[in-house]
């Protein structure tokens, strides 16, 4: 007998696939997952970003929601290759529930699904008008009293949050705010974004003068809009500011800004928002059904609070509000912290001849920038990978159909990698006094960031400095400060007319209490994490970003934020959940997460 194909085999298995699904046939869907399977799902089946592990999870969900998402249609994507390699199939495939279409990607072993992604795309009867569905434009015809664009535009903007209340309303204008109004502007969901700041892209005109993307070019693409062919690999703040401001009026987004959020408050009865802005000074109240905090992947800034700060003379900043190198010549800066904002400052001050002392409190891990590009990032996010014709859309769902569970599994074999090939510079910080580490288990950068979002560097060029000893290094906890010194607890006394605190940030779940109430914030918890019970990760496990971009325990309240990667990817899932409820179809959400953490 000749055997099959790996295009027949998935074919073969979707049909047995979609036949199981199809009958309602629970027991025979099951048992076409190994003992060890992970089914990620972005809202597909679950109005959800839930991972689900082991058979009878897969169970479990099916069981709730099979009969309510009427999945069908499956079949392979033509337009990709099935591959099969060391015992695993992989194979893209789309599909139809009752209300949307999907797209996927699965990973079987000897036959059966051991990884499995599925994603909704687009909902039924509400599609994007884009390529053969994309608008007119010009107004041909011969009515009289045809208004322009411009004359539309304006009058939708008079209108919106004056006498038409906007249906969502986003709090926070920048990369993560401004990715999801594109998405909503496209579902036609009537939304506005408040920004404390003048003009879009000021939270990034507004940093240090030397803070630049570390993420590379293909990893950073707007939705609908990618950078030209010539953006720089690693942009500069202020052009990435720049493009934050044109892509926001490009995309015709109802961008409020010099807007601050006062307070909201939550009708259950109604379903709907009161939201007290302060628009240019002038208070406002909005009504929305669906509010967004969209306040960055951090909460509020952490200053620590010290002995003696009040005594201390000189200046004292966190290192969100740095200014920047120019004022400090001459001067002696102690920076209180070692992670990305505290290389990137000391390197900055050290240019400028600036006496910089770095403060490292616990281990940091270090990645070299090229390194990372190429061992890391270039299979899927680079020009090579562009040219072997790996899409931006592509990348990120080969990266997002890995479950968290497994992911640092992936991740180690890199870290290994880069270590090797990274030994002597690894070696010359460690002589230099410079405390390393590679995450809890070897995995580096990545799980380090999706369960803190903190404790690395991606270096570019401030580790150097500290190998060969520019930059200062001093290693402990800040004791109490004197008029003119930062005093560690080993009694080591750093002279100093500058404290920049490079503490890191709280949970998001910070701006829901100053915004709404604390009890919203403890009843909703912690943001961010994956409960991997490692520092500063606390379980249990959760599978998936704490909160991030799905459900929350509170009704119509939803977090957005992470880098730009996560910007771009995330808000195509939450505009589709958001928009399904103002089109008032059902969305049964199965695994609401349970609060376990406050803060």
């Amino acid at each position: 007998m000749t055997e099959l194909t790996a295009t027949e085999k998935a074919t073969q298995f979707l049909q047995r696939f979609e036949s199981a699904l199809g009958s309602k046939d629970i027991d025979a869907a099951t048992a076409l997952f190994a003992d060890e399977c992970y089914w990620r799902d972005l809202v597909s089946f679950t109005w959800n970003i839930k991972t689900v592990e082991g058979r009878d999870q897969v169970k479990d969900m099916l069981e709730h929601q099979l009969a309510s998402i009427e999945p069908c249609n499956w079949r392979l994507n033509t337009d990709e290759q099935v591959s099969e390699a060391d015992g695993v199939l992989e194979a893209w495939f789309h599909f139809e529930t009752k209300l949307g279409r999907g797209y996927g990607l699965v990973r079987l072993r000897d036959g059966l699904i051991w990884t499995l992604l599925t994603t909704l795309v687009e909902l039924k009867g509400y599609e994007e008008p884009i390529f053969g569905n994309r608008p007119l434009g010009a107004k041909h015809g011969t009515d009289k009293h045809l208004t322009t664009w411009t004359e539309d535009l304006e009058k939708e903007r008079a209108e919106l949050g004056y006498t038409k209340q906007p249906y969502c309303l986003i709090v926070g204008g920048g990369q993560g705010g401004i990715a999801l109004a594109a998405r909503m502007r496209q579902l036609n969901v009537p939304t506005i974004v408040i920004e404390k700041n003048p003009r879009a892209g000021d939270s990034w005109r507004n940093r240090y003068k030397s803070l630049c993307l570390h993420d590379p070019v293909w990893y950073d693409h707007l939705p609908y809009m990618k950078f030209p062919d010539n953006w720089p690999v690693f942009a500069p703040k202020d052009k990435i500011g720049d493009w934050l401001e044109m892509y926001t009026r490009i995309m015709e987004l109802n961008y409020w800004s010099s807007t601050t959020c006062e307070s909201a408050s939550y009708d259950e009865a109604s379903g709907e928002w009161t939201v007290e802005v302060l628009r240019e000074g002038k208070a406002i109240t909005l009504k929305p059904k669906q509010l967004v905090l969209a306040t960055g992947m951090s909460g509020k800034a952490n200053v620590p609070t010290i002995p003696g700060q009040e005594s201390f003379k000189g200046e004292q900043h966190h290192s969100s509000k740095h200014p920047g190198p120019d004022q400090y010549k001459g001067k002696k800066v102690v920076v209180i912290g070692s992670n990305n904002s505290a290389h990137d400052i000391c390197a900055a001050l050290w240019q400028n001849d600036v006496d910089v002392t770095m403060v490292q409190r616990s281990t940091t891990h270090i990645v070299r920038s090229d390194s990372l590009m190429e061992i890391g990032l270039g299979s899927l996010y680079s020009e090579e990978a562009v040219q072997s014709g790996m899409t931006t859309d592509k990348a990120d769902l080969i990266f997002a159909s890995l479950p968290y569970r497994i992911m640092h599994q992936f991740q180690i074999p890199i870290y290994e990698a880069i270590k090797e090939r990274d030994a002597e510079f690894y070696d010359r910080l460690e002589k230099a006094g410079f405390k390393l580490d590679w995450g809890a288990d070897g995995s580096g950068l990545f799980m380090k960031y999706l369960r803190r979002g903190s404790g690395y560097y991606i270096d570019i060029g401030a580790s150097e400095l500290i190998a060969n000893g520019s930059i200062k290094l001093a290693h402990g906890q800040t004791e109490r400060l004197t008029e003119n010194a930062v005093v560690l607890d080993d009694g080591t006394e750093i002279p100093a007319d500058v404290v920049v605190y490079a503490t890191g940030y709280g949970s998001m779940n910070g701006w829901a209490a100053d915004l709404i109430s604390q009890e919203v914030a403890d009843k909703v918890g912690k943001c961010w994490g994956l409960g991997s019970d490692t520092p500063k990760d606390p379980g249990p496990w959760e599978g998936e970003q704490r909160n991030m971009w799905k459900p929350t325990q509170q009704a119509a309240l939803w977090f957005h934020g992470g880098n730009l990667h996560q910007s771009r990817h995330y808000s195509q899932f939450l505009s589709l959940q958001i928009k399904a409820r103002m089109e008032g179809l059902d969305t049964p959400v199965y695994g609401l997460q349970e609060t376990h953490h406050v803060g």
